[in-house]
């Protein structure tokens, strides 16, 4: 088993890169914060023509037919530019819902939430980019429904916490149409759990990097605050806790890839779970180095923490991913 990146691997990264740095400038993306529609459905078509969302499909059934741990470094960039938009489901709903390859249908995707498993009564589904959605599809055990967006009666949320991702609250979610059954389901919550944290990888570097030009840049009593001892200790902290998530995803996704090497779904709790924490922590170290002027709206330092509290929440919390590896720990 070889861990290492490829050259080509590394070139398909940058080219990510150069591509969302040209189509998908910061000014651009928050010129679209606290509305309804978020997505740029051009921008979105392009992603589709470069192949991010169909990666993983087969070549004969139209896509590229590379691997999740090609897949988790294309994620990874997209995570660094803070895209907004459903991109982890578009990318799962390849080969399965026409139009999610190319781009041109945006995909959604939610849990159907468990009968009794919090409080009484019916309880909401909470849905991301409803406005921009062209289908809306329902994870559940029994396997993968889908819907009409426009056909729900769902209620827009005020002030969601990341500007950038509009929620509604949709109350007692009807029976859909099924499109896959539980096997699938369960491949998509471990590959959505690897290419969300591949995406919380990408944050918690641009966080880094945002935290460390400032800390050069700034200067206080005569000298850069970089330069301060406790700067340094922050930023070199958000740079390990990177590099440490980022070779557990990478590990993940070569898992999922190569089944045999160890247990994949493990690997992708536990990538998730780091991910996860460096992510939101180097969002708040972000913060805490740009001083008070991290607090305002004007940097968008806060971008990165909010989205990554949001996907924080996604294919498993922190409680129940550490739940899972500590039954796993018990079992062995």
């Amino acid at each position: 088993m070889d861990f290492e990146v490829t050259g080509f691997q590394v070139e398909l990264a940058e080219g990510i890169r150069r591509l969302c740095a040209g189509r998908f400038p910061l000014e651009s993306i928050r010129a679209v914060e606290s509305t309804d529609r978020v997505v740029d459905r051009a921008g979105w078509r392009e992603l589709g023509e470069a192949g991010v969302f169909h990666l993983c499909l087969a070549e004969e059934a139209g896509g590229v037919g590379l691997g999740l741990a090609e897949a988790a470094l294309v994620f990874e960039e997209l995570g660094r530019a803070l895209i907004p938009g459903p991109l982890v489901p578009s990318h799962l709903a390849a080969g399965l819902i026409d139009g999610a390859d190319d781009g041109s249908v945006v995909v959604g995707l939610v849990e159907r939430p468990v009968p009794g498993a919090v409080g009484t009564g019916v309880l909401p589904v909470i849905v991301e980019h409803l406005a921009d959605l062209d289908v809306l599809l329902v994870l559940s055990a029994d396997g993968i429904e889908r819907f009409d967006p426009a056909a729900l009666d769902a209620t827009p949320l005020p002030r969601p916490l990341d500007p950038l991702t509009p929620v509604w609250s949709v109350t007692g979610l009807p029976a859909g149409e099924p499109v896959a059954g539980p096997e699938i389901a369960a491949r998509w919550r471990r590959d959505g759990a690897v290419l969300t944290a591949a995406c919380q990888v990408g944050m918690a570097q641009w966080a880094c990097d945002l935290a460390v030009e400032y800390a050069k840049g700034r200067v206080q009593f005569g000298r850069p605050i970089g330069g301060f001892q406790a700067v340094k200790h922050l930023c070199a902290d958000m740079a390990v806790r990177s590099e440490v998530a980022r070779i557990a995803v990478q590990a993940a996704a070569v898992t999922v890839d190569q089944p045999d090497v160890g247990d994949a779904d493990l690997a992708a709790a536990g990538a998730k779970l780091l991910a996860d924490e460096a992510a939101v922590t180097n969002g708040r170290s972000c913060i805490q180095v740009h001083g008070g002027m991290g607090f305002t709206w004007e940097v968008p330092a806060h971008l990165a923490y909010k989205r990554a509290r949001v996907l924080a929440t996604r294919f498993g919390t922190a409680d129940a991913l550490a739940e899972e590896l500590a039954d796993s720990l018990a079992g062995a």
